[in-house]
């Protein structure tokens, strides 16, 4: 027979549980994204939504303020919002912030749009032709002249490459279908990708852009509750009161990705990778320098893949290296070094392929590593190539091919003066008593001499 008190008390666990989960705080998680939309930027906001879904998060709020970003980034974070279970709300703060061209598109994809008073949001057009990784760039101003009061039928045929028009249409049909999704403006979603034009937030409410303009976080939140925000699996309404706010602070992975990921980091990992491995090769079984090169060419290797890479600057920047390399090997009276420096500053100059500031490589470190490696390559490489070839002139190596004369006449053995001192000397031929003699070996304390002719 089975005892009541057990059965009473997973009946009373069940019933105290079922009253926790009913009387727990809603949670709001909370995130802040400054500055450029990045490869470390995704991998911050992707990791942090899973844990926010993990953890039953009722909403994901973003604090954003950026000029813009990568385009591969950019569709990484939309794809994992679109995904979503849980509501995911964009809010440009505080005020003077901006979302800018990639903000647009992330604005357009969210679940709830918010702006803070005296910002803005726009400029969406890409201007660098690079493939997948296409980067957005930071806002202009818009074009003057009569082109915003005419409609989509008047507009004039976008001029450029036929690449640029792939690109710019691919962007349009982009943002046009984010908008439809979330029942936005889609004209001046286009508009933002073509003529590159701007909005406040008061406008932006006014024209359907956004869906709310609020003076901060906890204001946001008030406006939240209650909402019935439309899901992938349907729908949900918010009940936010007494909310559990969560704010998530970067750790160690996205400090570490964002700090290789800068095309300067990365740039000056690539350059101590090529020349550990150049001083590992010239003096093999150092170990320091080869172990250090593995490890930053590795990690180079990694940022470079994430970040927009001309692969043609990269093979201009290893082809100046193996002429300046060469140049010490074999001197051609500066052609191949001066060649080699040239094709490794044009290659470092057009490394990255984009448009955006934050992703060019800074000139002043280009001429110094340039600086650097001529000097390097062209001189202390040479001299030390050159060090190598030279005689040796102390210890025994450099008494072999030295001038001796003969004390005597023999045959076999005798006595010679060699290096301003007396030695025994063999031969294999008879010598005469003043005879000049070649020294060709030492064994000993004895020398081995042959007549110099």
């Amino acid at each position: 027979m089975v005892e009541p008190k057990p059965i009473m008390a997973i009946f009373f666990a069940l019933l105290l549980t079922a009253a926790a989960s009913v009387n727990a705080a809603p949670q709001v998680w909370v995130m802040e994204l400054e500055g450029a939309i990045s490869p470390a930027t995704a991998d911050f906001f992707l990791s942090s939504l899973d844990d926010a879904r993990a953890a039953g998060a009722s909403v994901f709020i973003v604090r954003l303020d950026t000029p813009g970003g990568l385009d591969s980034a950019m569709r990484d974070m939309i794809k994992e919002i679109l995904a979503s279970p849980i509501p995911v709300v964009f809010y440009v703060a505080p005020n003077g912030s901006r979302a800018a061209s990639a903000g647009t598109y992330l604005l357009y994809a969210s679940h709830v749009a918010a702006m803070a008073p005296a910002t803005n949001l726009g400029s969406a057009t890409p201007v660098s032709i690079g493939g997948p990784s296409s980067p957005f760039p930071t806002p202009s101003a818009p074009p003057s002249g009569e082109e915003d009061n005419k409609d989509e039928s008047e507009q004039q045929p976008l001029e450029g490459t036929a690449m640029e028009r792939k690109v710019i249409n691919d962007a349009v049909a982009y943002i046009r279908g984010l908008a439809n999704l979330r029942g936005r403006n889609a004209d001046w979603a286009e508009k933002a990708v073509r003529e590159a034009v701007n909005l406040t937030a008061k406008d932006a409410l006014e024209e359907n852009v956004i869906d709310l303009v609020v003076d901060d976080l906890d204001a946001l939140i008030a406006a939240l509750d209650g909402r019935t925000i439309a899901l992938n699996g349907g729908s949900v309404t918010l009940e936010l009161a007494d909310a559990e706010i969560t704010r998530l602070e970067p750790g160690w992975r996205y400090e570490f990705l964002a700090l290789i990921t800068d095309p300067n980091v990365a740039y000056i990992l690539l350059m101590i990778g090529i020349y550990g491995l150049i001083l590992e090769f010239y003096n093999p079984g150092m170990g320091v320098p080869g172990v250090t090169g593995v490890i930053c060419l590795l990690l180079a290797a990694y940022a470079l893949q994430m970040l927009p890479v001309n692969y043609a600057g990269l093979a201009l920047m290893l082809v100046g290296i193996g002429l300046m390399v060469a140049e010490a090997f074999t001197p051609s009276f500066g052609v191949l070094g001066v060649g080699g420096a040239i094709a490794f500053v044009i290659g470092s100059i057009i490394l990255m392929d984009t448009d955006l500031p934050a992703y060019q490589i800074s000139v002043p470190i280009i001429a110094a590593f340039a600086a650097s490696s001529v000097g390097i390559f062209l001189f202390a490489l040479g001299a030390a190539i050159k060090a190598r070839q030279t005689r040796v002139v102390t210890g025994k190596e450099s008494m072999v091919g030295g001038v001796a004369l003969a004390l005597g006449d023999f045959e076999g053995r005798g006595q010679v003066r060699a290096f301003g001192e007396i030695w025994q000397a063999d031969t294999s031929q008879p010598v005469n008593k003043g005879s000049k003699l070649k020294v060709t070996g030492i064994d000993g304390l004895i020398l081995k001499v042959e007549p110099e002719d």
